[in-house]
């Protein structure tokens, strides 16, 4: 099972769906990532449920950064899905693609 991110005309994440993965290839598909974009009249972009903030989780090889999520962008340059920046949000992870957070306050 794979999960594919549905993305309008600015690569923002409008829908993720569960599909078939990418090398269960029927007769006359060659692409899922086409397939799934055709039929819902989106762009689609596979995504891995078992990655966040450029590490897949059971260590193997993260994909596209993050598990996409509604209201997610995916930027094609770093071949990644990113998240809407928080608004407490003090910077942007390069590495992890992922935003910085100020640390909790401790109480006393």
């Amino acid at each position: 099972m794979a999960h594919y991110a549905l993305l309008n005309d600015q690569n923002v994440v409008v829908q993720v769906i569960t599909g078939r993965d990418e090398t269960d290839l029927p007769d006359g598909i060659d692409d899922w990532e086409n397939y799934y974009g055709a039929f819902h009249g989106l762009i689609c972009r596979r995504t891995s449920y078992n990655t966040y903030g450029n590490q897949h989780l059971d260590g193997g090889t993260p994909f596209r950064a993050n598990y996409a999520g509604i209201g997610y962008t995916y930027d094609p340059d770093q071949d990644a899905f990113i998240a809407p920046e928080p608004p407490d949000a003090i910077g942007f992870d390069e590495q992890t693609l992922t935003w910085i957070l100020p640390e909790p306050e401790l109480e006393p």
